[in-house]
């Protein structure tokens, strides 16, 4: 069977909860996740608990954890601060840079715009070389809502100039859940064929009647990584609509599996997970 990276994200889906998850239940949920199977998580952030209070205890959740032993453990930093605290944390693996299209959608999202966003990618291409992997996630690579310039040639340019900094993983992001699956599919597809699958990922946000259309894309355009949530919880707290969310986890691997696909997940843990993603948001959403 081929295989598909998929990338479990409660990170993603816990960030905008209304209350703090005690820190022993994410832990207590992490661990189920890697009796299941799942070997790559995006499981918290070095943000200030300013702006998220939900990842305060990136440290703690980390230090709870066992040592990932071939799995991957990545954390999202948006500054400098949030590095230097990824390069001391226990067990992590890989940091994660948000990195957004649109000008507006950048200084919402890390108070820094996208020209001065380029100096920091490439202090963390250096800081992190030999310790941690990094990965750049292309937010509003499929378009924005802002009306800022959006063109197929500015994603291309952009992965072009991450790999000439040595980013070597990028995930083009869908932030909004509003790009419709033939543009995902053409932006995939061109990004491809000028750079090779190797390194290219998709997440995705979608409406519940669109996920198997906008995985399918992702697939038909040849890109074998892929990112979702349990429950299909989380997603992009500025877009608006309620019913925009994660892939659903539970929904997209059996999907995958029909196919010939495999992420090496245990198909027969995913509902008992997915009851217990969708009762936290209950919880503390």
């Amino acid at each position: 069977m081929e295989k598909v990276k998929w990338v479990e994200c409660p990170r993603d889906a816990w960030q905008g909860f209304s209350r703090p998850i005690p820190t022993e239940e994410k832990v207590a949920f992490l661990h189920r996740l890697l009796e299941a199977g799942f070997r790559h998580l995006d499981l918290t952030s070095f943000v200030s608990p300013k702006w998220v209070p939900q990842m305060a205890d990136a440290e703690a959740v980390l230090a709870a954890l066992p040592p990932p032993e071939g799995r991957t453990y990545l954390a999202i930093v948006a500054n400098e601060r949030g590095l230097e605290r990824a390069l001391k944390a226990p067990n992590l693996t890989h940091v994660g840079y948000p990195f957004s299209l649109s000008e507006t959608f950048q200084r919402k999202n890390t108070n820094r715009s996208i020209e001065d966003s380029w100096p920091l990618v490439a202090e963390m291409v250096r800081a992190t070389e030999g310790r941690l992997g990094l990965v750049v996630y292309l937010s509003m690579a499929f378009g924005n809502p802002y009306g800022d310039p959006w063109s197929l040639e500015a994603v291309l340019e952009a992965i072009g100039r991450l790999r000439a900094l040595g980013v070597r993983e990028i995930a083009l992001a869908d932030t909004y859940g509003v790009a419709e699956a033939s543009r995902i599919q053409e932006v995939l597809g061109e990004a491809v064929a000028r750079f090779g699958p190797e390194g290219l990922g998709a997440h995705l946000h979608a409406r519940p009647e669109g996920v198997l259309a906008k995985v399918e894309a992702v697939l038909g355009a040849g890109v074998r990584w892929l990112e979702g949530a349990l429950a299909g919880v989380g997603g992009c707290p500025f877009a608006g609509d309620e019913l925009v969310g994660n892939l659903p986890t539970e929904k997209v691997l059996p999907h995958l599996e029909a196919q010939g696909l495999t992420t090496g997940v245990d198909m027969r843990a995913l509902p008992l997970l997915a009851e217990e993603a969708a009762r936290l948001r209950l919880l503390y959403g």
